[in-house]
């Protein structure tokens, strides 16, 4: 996504090759981390309120997706694989309106998610990218989002000033939870 209106971007070094940060990236079940727990259900609150009956049914979309780490995200949560070089790099997307209490997510693929963004949407691009470093790889994540019209780009960045942090700190701990899950499996 060349064209953004935000980014953030966060790093840390694994003490491990590329091809096992790839995999522990593919494997390690974000879910199971309480606090990304925590703060996934804090966001989802005021859509539960909305919508009481939303939780059970997404609950049944997931059922047999935990502990895919990746793929149970890419299973039914609005996120497609935009683009995938293993070992090296991998981008997944999402379309919705992010700021409404439900986000409002819309079906997209890669083929799709170039297209001309229709009124009221935002779109998300989310990549994560490994580079050699030595015995280490530097892996990086980075979310930018655009949105292609001024009142979801007003929208979409009061929202982002209000969760902005909470992301960042999710995307900390993911890459905290990556290098233990890479590092420990170089051990074996």
């Amino acid at each position: 996504m060349p064209v953004y209106d935000v980014s953030a971007s966060y790093d840390i070094t694994v003490r491990a090759s590329p091809e096992a940060v790839y995999r522990a990236l593919w494997e390690t079940d974000f879910r199971r981390e309480p606090l990304i727990r925590a703060l996934l259900t804090l966001r989802s609150l005021p859509g539960l309120m909305l919508h009481p009956r939303a939780p059970k049914r997404r609950m049944q979309d997931r059922r047999g997706r935990e502990g895919e780490g990746l793929r149970g995200i890419l299973g039914g949560d609005g996120f497609v694989l935009l683009a995938e070089s293993p070992g090296e790099e991998l981008v997944l997307g999402v379309t919705g309106r992010f700021w409404t209490p439900s986000a409002k997510l819309v079906p997209s693929s890669a083929a799709t998610f170039l297209e001309t963004l229709p009124p009221n949407l935002a779109r998300g691009a989310w990549s994560f990218r490994l580079d050699p470093a030595g015995a280490s790889t530097r892996l990086t994540t980075e979310t930018r989002v655009r949105c292609d019209d001024e009142a979801s780009r007003r929208a979409f960045n009061r929202y982002w000033f209000i969760i902005g942090g909470a992301s960042g700190l999710i995307r900390k701990v993911m890459l905290r939870r990556i290098k233990r899950a890479a590092e420990v499996g170089r051990a074996r």
